[in-house]
């Protein structure tokens, strides 16, 4: 058994599973809850979720941490709802654009779940997902074309530098005193000197990857293989099983309603 199986072995929950199955249980449970705008289901699949979090493989603090921004958004996505969204039942405040109503407020509710039930999933998911690893499982599973994974895994990989040449080109022009005035100004010059920059690196390498032979006409191996088991069937199967008991409680209960409706 090769190192890299051994390291993935090592890892817990659904932290050692493929990332293409990673995505496949974050599409399940995605398109069946946004087929239905109903509190249930999304309340449903949002407690099943939670229930489950525990075997993600993902720690307490890297969880609220990764999460912070969802646990904000979605209330603020609902309060938008609530003040602008479809008036129906009583009114509670009619001023100008703001019209809160019994419907405002229960689609500011269903807004909330909906969008915790869908992205909570796939940020937790994806947190424990490495980028080599997500580009070989593309390549070898779904058959992507390799230079088109390879050369976005080359760009992704760039951010990282994109952000530390952004620092330097910062440093650089305040201690020449270059735009030393001016945020605007200063944004815009080192907004321009680092698009010229990621240019010139991307055309180098694109120039190295051609001479490693990455641009070939023929097949390629892979440093890593990419495994698909029990484990991602197992992954799949869970994510079916919480998007069939969201969608059967909302039927059964008779708050269904299919979108577009």
């Amino acid at each position: 058994m090769s190192a890299a199986v051994v390291s993935l072995e090592l890892r817990r929950g659904a932290a050692a599973v493929n990332p293409v199955a990673k995505l496949a249980a974050t599409l399940v449970l995605a398109v069946a809850l946004a087929l239905s705008v109903d509190a249930v289901s999304a309340g449903v699949a949002l407690a099943l979720e939670l229930a489950a979090l525990p075997l993600a493989g993902l720690g307490w603090a890297p969880f609220w941490h990764r999460t912070s921004a969802l646990w904000i958004t979605a209330p603020l996505a609902g309060v938008t709802v609530a003040l602008y969204g479809k008036a129906s039942g009583r009114v509670y405040v009619d001023a100008l654009l703001v019209h809160v109503t019994d419907g405002s407020l229960h689609l500011a509710l269903v807004t909330v779940l909906r969008v915790l039930a869908i992205a909570l999933p796939a940020v937790v998911l994806f947190a424990t997902v490495d980028a080599t690893e997500f580009a070989d499982a593309l390549a070898q599973l779904l058959r992507l074309p390799a230079r088109f994974v390879l050369g976005a895994l080359a760009a992704f990989r760039l951010f990282g530098l994109m952000r530390d040449d952004w620092r330097a080109l910062e440093l650089a022009r305040r201690a020449r005193g270059v735009a030393d005035r001016g945020r605007l100004r200063r944004f815009a010059g080192s907004a321009f000197a680092l698009f010229v920059l990621s240019i010139r690196r991307g055309s180098a390498l694109a120039t190295a990857m051609e001479a490693r032979g990455f641009g070939g006409p023929t097949p390629r191996s892979w440093a890593r293989a990419s495994y698909f088991g029990r484990r991602e069937v197992l992954l799949i199967a869970v994510a079916t099983a919480i998007a069939a008991a969201a969608v059967t409680a909302a039927v059964a209960t008779g708050q269904w309603v299919f979108l577009g409706h």
